[in-house]
C-alpha cells in the first residue's frame, strides 16, 4: 500500500522556516511500532499521523523520532495545512483532531490557522541538580508543567545566546526545557526557545506545546491576554497567542514544501 504524505513548514514566515513536519494519512489506524520507523526515517521532530473518523475529524498521533509525544503543536499546525491544501477536506472545514490531549481544532482565519488547545499550567519548582548548569545561564524562575521545566532568564539576549550542553540535558526526566524572555525586540511580547534532547530533538525550531504553558506563565506575569511570541531558533517562528479561560489560541502559518507517497 501507499499512504499520502506530506513536508510542511510550520509556524514559518517562508519556506524552509518555521518548523518542519510530515504528515501521513492513513485509512485505517496503524500499527505503533511502524509509526515508530516512519518517524524515525522522516528524522523531523515531529511526524504526525491522520486517520479519517467523519468529514472535517480525525485521530491524530505525534512521534518524535525517539517517542510518541503527548502534545505537539505544529504538527498540528502541519497537519491541517496538509488536509486543506492537499484538497483531503474542504478548506474552509474547520477540523477536529481526536489526541491523546483531548480533541483539538483547527479553523482558517485570515491567511493564519487558529489552533484550540488547552493551557498548560506550570508550578514553581526548584531546579534539579544540573539543569542551571546544562544552560549555562541564571535564572530569574524555574518551573515545572506535567511536560517540561519552564526557565525565565534575565533578556532576550541570553535566551538568543544560550548554548547548552545537550548530553546533561538529556538526563533530566521531563520531555524538554523552555527557556524563555520578555522581548526587547519590537513587536514581540516574549521570545523562548526548546530544547528536548531526551525526547531526540536537541532544538525544536518552534513548538506550539511549549506555548500552551508560555502564554498562561506571560499573561500572569504581563497582566494581557493577547501576545505575538518570536521562538529564537536558527529556523524561527512567530506565533500569535490568546488566552481564553483554560484554552490558548495559536494562530501561525504554514508552507507545504514536499508531497509525495511513503510506499514503505
Amino acid at each position: 500500500m501507499s499512504f499520502p504524505f506530506f513536508q510542511v513548514d510550520a509556524f514559518a514566515d517562508g519556506p524552509f522556516s518555521g518548523n518542519p513536519a510530515a504528515v501521513v494519512l492513513l485509512p485505517a489506524a496503524a500499527d505503533e511500532a511502524w509509526m515508530h520507523k516512519v518517524a524515525a526515517e522522516m528524522n523531523l521532530s515531529e511526524t504526525a499521523f491522520l486517520t479519517r473518523r467523519a468529514e472535517g475529524e480525525f485521530d491524530l498521533r505525534w512521534f518524535t523520532p525517539a517517542v510518541e509525544v503527548d502534545l505537539c503543536g505544529h504538527a498540528t499546525l502541519a497537519s491541517a495545512h496538509a488536509l486543506w491544501q492537499g484538497g483531503h477536506v474542504p478548506a474552509s472545514t474547520p477540523l477536529q483532531f481526536h489526541t491523546k490531549s483531548g480533541v483539538l481544532t483547527a479553523t482558517p482565519a485570515g491567511g493564519w490557522i487558529e489552533l484550540d488547545f488547552p493551557a498548560t499550567q506550570v508550578k514553581a519548582a526548584e531546579p534539579p541538580d544540573g539543569l542551571l548548569g546544562a544552560l549555562h545561564a541564571r535564572a530569574r524562575y524555574v518551573g515545572r508543567s506535567k511536560f517540561d521545566y519552564l526557565v525565565e532568564v534575565e533578556s532576550e539576549e541570553i535566551v538568543r545566546e544560550l548554548k547548552p550542553d545537550f548530553v546533561a540535558l538529556r538526563t533530566l526526566p521531563v520531555r524538554g526545557v523552555i527557556v524563555t524572555s520578555q522581548a526587547s525586540t519590537p513587536g514581540w511580547d516574549f521570545v523562548s526557545r526548546f530544547f528536548a534532547p531526551g525526547s531526540g530533538i536537541d532544538e525544536d525550531p518552534v513548538t506550539g506545546s511549549a506555548h500552551c504553558a508560555l502564554t498562561p506563565y506571560w499573561s500572569a506575569k504581563l497582566g494581557k491576554t493577547d501576545f505575538t511570541a518570536r521562538q529564537l531558533s536558527a529556523r524561527g517562528g512567530t506565533l500569535r497567542l490568546s488566552l481564553v479561560g483554560d484554552r490558548v489560541k495559536l494562530r501561525g502559518q504554514a508552507i507545504s514544501v514536499l508531497r509525495g507517497e511513503l510506499i514503505a
